[in-house]
Protein backbone atom coordinates (compact mmCIF):
# COMPACT_ATOMS: atom_id res chain seq x y z
CA UNK A 1 0.00 0.00 0.00
CA UNK A 2 0.92 3.41 -0.62
CA UNK A 3 2.69 4.85 2.31
CA UNK A 4 1.07 8.15 2.06
CA UNK A 5 -2.40 7.03 0.94
CA UNK A 6 -3.02 4.73 4.22
CA UNK A 7 -2.33 7.70 6.88
CA UNK A 8 -5.57 8.67 8.56
CA UNK A 9 -6.10 12.38 8.21
CA UNK A 10 -7.22 13.78 11.71
CA UNK A 11 -10.48 16.91 11.74
CA UNK A 12 -9.86 19.13 13.78
CA UNK A 13 -12.57 20.74 16.33
CA UNK A 14 -14.81 23.36 14.12
CA UNK A 15 -13.70 22.06 10.56
CA UNK A 16 -16.79 20.08 8.75
CA UNK A 17 -16.31 17.61 6.45
CA UNK A 18 -19.35 16.43 3.72
CA UNK A 19 -18.77 13.96 1.50
CA UNK A 20 -21.25 13.17 -1.24
CA UNK A 21 -20.29 11.06 -3.83
CA UNK A 22 -17.20 11.56 -5.26
CA UNK A 23 -17.32 15.53 -4.38
CA UNK A 24 -15.85 16.56 -1.19
CA UNK A 25 -15.99 19.41 0.84
CA UNK A 26 -14.28 20.94 3.87
CA UNK A 27 -15.85 24.19 5.65
CA UNK A 28 -13.19 25.69 8.72
CA UNK A 29 -12.71 29.07 10.37
CA UNK A 30 -10.72 30.22 7.65
CA UNK A 31 -13.29 29.28 4.58
CA UNK A 32 -14.41 26.47 2.43
CA UNK A 33 -13.17 24.33 -0.06
CA UNK A 34 -15.03 21.41 -1.81
CA UNK A 35 -13.38 19.19 -4.65
CA UNK A 36 -14.11 16.42 -6.64
CA UNK A 37 -12.41 13.29 -6.34
CA UNK A 38 -11.37 9.86 -8.98
CA UNK A 39 -14.51 7.55 -9.40
CA UNK A 40 -12.13 4.99 -8.56
CA UNK A 41 -11.03 6.29 -4.84
CA UNK A 42 -13.44 6.24 -1.96
CA UNK A 43 -13.02 8.34 0.95
CA UNK A 44 -14.59 7.08 4.11
CA UNK A 45 -15.43 9.96 7.05
CA UNK A 46 -15.20 8.13 10.89
CA UNK A 47 -14.82 8.85 13.96
CA UNK A 48 -13.33 11.93 13.34
CA UNK A 49 -10.82 10.40 10.52
CA UNK A 50 -10.69 10.50 6.91
CA UNK A 51 -9.84 7.49 5.19
CA UNK A 52 -8.60 7.08 1.48
CA UNK A 53 -8.86 3.40 0.21
CA UNK A 54 -8.05 2.36 -3.20
CA UNK A 55 -10.44 -0.32 -4.74
CA UNK A 56 -7.30 -2.31 -6.58
CA UNK A 57 -3.51 -2.58 -6.41
CA UNK A 58 -3.06 -1.11 -10.10
CA UNK A 59 -0.81 1.47 -10.97
CA UNK A 60 -2.95 4.35 -11.42
CA UNK A 61 -5.09 3.52 -7.92
CA UNK A 62 -1.67 3.43 -6.42
CA UNK A 63 -0.59 6.69 -7.26
CA UNK A 64 -4.23 8.38 -6.75
CA UNK A 65 -4.27 6.98 -3.18
CA UNK A 66 -1.39 8.75 -1.94
CA UNK A 67 -2.47 12.16 -4.31
CA UNK A 68 -6.02 12.05 -3.39
CA UNK A 69 -5.34 11.78 0.47
CA UNK A 70 -2.43 14.84 -0.10
CA UNK A 71 -5.09 17.07 -1.34
CA UNK A 72 -7.71 16.53 1.04
CA UNK A 73 -4.89 17.16 3.86
CA UNK A 74 -3.98 20.01 2.46
CA UNK A 75 -7.65 21.28 2.02
CA UNK A 76 -7.68 20.29 6.07
CA UNK A 77 -5.07 22.39 6.46
CA UNK A 78 -5.74 25.43 4.75
CA UNK A 79 -9.31 26.16 6.17
CA UNK A 80 -7.60 25.81 9.85
CA UNK A 81 -3.86 27.38 9.34
CA UNK A 82 -3.93 28.82 5.72
CA UNK A 83 -0.78 28.95 3.42
CA UNK A 84 1.76 31.31 3.17
CA UNK A 85 4.81 31.37 0.91
CA UNK A 86 7.44 34.33 0.82
CA UNK A 87 8.69 35.89 -2.00
CA UNK A 88 12.09 37.61 -2.31
CA UNK A 89 13.43 40.53 -4.56
CA UNK A 90 17.18 40.88 -5.17
CA UNK A 91 18.71 43.34 -7.00
CA UNK A 92 20.26 46.76 -6.52
CA UNK A 93 17.10 49.17 -6.98
CA UNK A 94 14.35 46.16 -7.27
CA UNK A 95 11.52 46.91 -4.86
CA UNK A 96 8.11 45.70 -4.68
CA UNK A 97 4.93 48.41 -3.80
CA UNK A 98 0.92 47.97 -3.20
CA UNK A 99 -1.34 50.01 -5.63
CA UNK A 100 -4.37 49.45 -4.23
CA UNK A 101 -5.20 45.74 -4.60
CA UNK A 102 -2.60 45.43 -7.24
CA UNK A 103 1.01 44.27 -6.38
CA UNK A 104 3.35 46.11 -8.46
CA UNK A 105 6.98 45.13 -8.90
CA UNK A 106 9.76 47.13 -10.23
CA UNK A 107 12.83 44.81 -11.41
CA UNK A 108 14.75 46.55 -13.82
CA UNK A 109 12.58 46.64 -16.58
CA UNK A 110 11.34 50.17 -18.56
CA UNK A 111 7.91 49.27 -17.07
CA UNK A 112 6.42 47.81 -13.70
CA UNK A 113 5.35 44.87 -13.67
CA UNK A 114 1.82 44.96 -11.85
CA UNK A 115 -0.35 42.00 -10.68
CA UNK A 116 -3.66 41.75 -9.75
CA UNK A 117 -4.11 38.71 -7.07
CA UNK A 118 -7.25 36.51 -7.56
CA UNK A 119 -9.93 36.55 -5.45
CA UNK A 120 -9.78 34.23 -2.69
CA UNK A 121 -5.73 35.21 -2.49
CA UNK A 122 -4.12 37.99 0.98
CA UNK A 123 -1.08 40.06 -0.42
CA UNK A 124 0.73 42.29 2.07
CA UNK A 125 4.19 43.70 1.49
CA UNK A 126 6.37 43.76 5.13
CA UNK A 127 9.05 45.42 3.14
CA UNK A 128 9.58 46.73 -0.31
CA UNK A 129 11.67 43.90 -1.23
CA UNK A 130 9.67 40.83 0.41
CA UNK A 131 5.79 39.85 -0.80
CA UNK A 132 3.83 37.44 1.43
CA UNK A 133 0.98 35.56 -0.64
CA UNK A 134 -1.58 33.79 1.45
CA UNK A 135 -4.57 31.97 1.16
CA UNK A 136 -6.31 29.10 2.34
CA UNK A 137 -5.84 26.78 -1.25
CA UNK A 138 -2.24 25.64 -1.45
CA UNK A 139 -2.40 25.06 -5.55
CA UNK A 140 -3.63 28.46 -6.04
CA UNK A 141 -1.07 30.10 -3.30
CA UNK A 142 1.64 28.27 -4.89
CA UNK A 143 0.72 29.25 -8.63
CA UNK A 144 0.23 32.77 -8.01
CA UNK A 145 4.03 32.49 -6.59
CA UNK A 146 4.80 30.93 -9.29
CA UNK A 147 3.57 33.37 -12.03
CA UNK A 148 5.32 36.02 -10.37
CA UNK A 149 8.62 34.32 -10.00
CA UNK A 150 8.40 33.14 -13.66
CA UNK A 151 8.40 37.10 -14.88
CA UNK A 152 12.27 37.61 -13.46
CA UNK A 153 13.76 34.23 -12.09
CA UNK A 154 16.84 34.45 -10.47
CA UNK A 155 19.97 34.69 -12.79
CA UNK A 156 23.09 32.25 -12.20
CA UNK A 157 25.91 34.78 -12.10
CA UNK A 158 25.13 37.49 -10.27
CA UNK A 159 21.74 35.99 -8.16
CA UNK A 160 19.57 39.26 -9.15
CA UNK A 161 15.99 38.25 -9.85
CA UNK A 162 12.72 37.19 -7.70
CA UNK A 163 13.32 34.11 -5.43
CA UNK A 164 11.65 31.88 -2.90
CA UNK A 165 12.16 32.69 0.46
CA UNK A 166 15.44 30.14 1.81
CA UNK A 167 15.68 29.35 -1.96
CA UNK A 168 19.46 28.04 -2.94
CA UNK A 169 20.84 29.57 -6.24
CA UNK A 170 23.17 27.94 -7.88
CA UNK A 171 25.98 30.22 -9.09
CA UNK A 172 28.07 30.49 -11.80
CA UNK A 173 31.76 31.27 -12.13
CA UNK A 174 31.68 34.39 -14.85
CA UNK A 175 34.41 35.01 -16.95
CA UNK A 176 38.10 35.68 -15.99
CA UNK A 177 39.95 38.20 -18.21
CA UNK A 178 43.95 38.33 -18.67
Amino acid sequence: MSRTGKKPITVPQGVQVQIEGNNITVKGPKGQLSRELSGEISVELEDGCIRVKRHSDRPQHRALHGLTRSLIDNMVTGVTDGFTRTLELVGVGYRVSMQGKNLVLNVGFSHPLVFEPEPNLEIEVPSNTKVLIKGIDKQQVNNFAAVIRKKFPPEPYKGKGIRYENEQVRRKVGKTGK
